[in-house]
């Protein structure tokens, strides 16, 4: 049994529609309107071979840097050994999706804005810096109602 190195090899997930999703493409998929700059997920898709990507590049994240009838040019950064490489491929509008990574970014941006508003309002400092999960808070665990209980494996019953 030989390692398969073939250009389509372990594909057969990565380029079939999901479940119940085969057939005709949503038409919302070609009534998107993508603009120079924006932030594109590739994906596959398994109904349209034309204008589809290889498949190291699926699932990867990329900004639009042209837009034709029909198609984007992709900047994508492919990591090539130690060094990444920016690639720039055409993709036809079936196989990307508007990137959904920014949304926080921009929730949190506006939201501090606000806050800053707010605080110079109100003349006091706010903290918006993002800080990583602290410890919880010091609390006392009654043992009034809750009594200590030990844990152990049932025993395993053999019955002929």
């Amino acid at each position: 049994m030989g390692h398969a190195a073939g250009l389509r090899a372990g594909t057969r997930y990565a380029f079939s529609r999901d479940f119940r999703k085969k057939g005709m493409i949503a038409l919302s998929t070609y009534l998107r309107q993508y603009k120079v700059g924006d932030i594109v997920d590739i994906k596959a898709n398994g109904a349209v071979q034309k204008g589809m990507p290889h498949k190291v590049y699926h699932g990867k994240t990329g900004v639009i840097y042209n837009v034709t009838k029909s198609a984007v040019g992709v900047i994508i950064y492919k990591k090539v050994k130690h060094r990444y490489i920016e690639k720039r491929i055409n993709l036809r509008l079936e196989h990307v999706r508007l990137s959904r990574s920014r949304e926080d970014f921009i929730k949190r941006v506006k939201k501090n804005a606000e806050l800053k508003k707010q605080a110079k309002a109100d003349g006091t400092t706010v903290q918006v810096k993002r800080l990583a999960t602290q410890p919880r808070e010091a609390h006392v665990v009654s043992m009034k109602d809750n009594k200590p209980e030990t844990v152990v494996p049932i025993a395993y019953e053999t019955t002929i």
